[in-house]
């Protein structure tokens, strides 16, 4: 019975590691407040981002996004740009393909009604 209750806490704390693990980042700009995240831990190969704009202004905005590994040696740059899908209020959803573990820029260009575009930068780590 000890060692059914152990497994059982074991599963259930492991579990929700797995939960606490989803990805965050705050990107801010002048203009507005830009959070990029993902649902699961992100990893190589192929993740979904969602962008969330906090400005009222651009929930109808077009959103693109570029990820990048700039040019080390021995290794020329590794990019990854996308178009997002608008969700509705500011959210977008995005796919992005990171293609090895290590440091990854992020250049996410939002483009409102007026035109005027603006581009937020972050980085991400896998």
């Amino acid at each position: 019975m000890k060692t059914l209750t152990k497994i059982l806490l074991a599963t259930l704390l492991g579990a929700s590691l797995l939960q606490a693990a989803a990805f965050e980042k705050v990107a801010n700009v002048p203009e507005t407040k830009v959070t990029l995240s993902s649902e699961k831990p992100l990893s190589t190969g192929s993740n979904t981002l969602k962008v969330t704009i906090a400005d009222e202004k651009f929930k109808d905005a077009q959103v693109r996004i570029k990820v990048f590994m700039p040019t080390m040696s021995g290794m020329s740059e590794m990019v990854s740009e996308s178009e997002a899908k608008s969700l509705g209020n500011g959210s977008f959803s995005v796919e992005v393909n990171l293609s090895m573990s290590g440091t990854w820029q992020v250049h996410i260009f939002i483009t409102p009604s007026d035109g005027k575009k603006i581009r937020a930068k972050t980085s991400l780590n896998i």
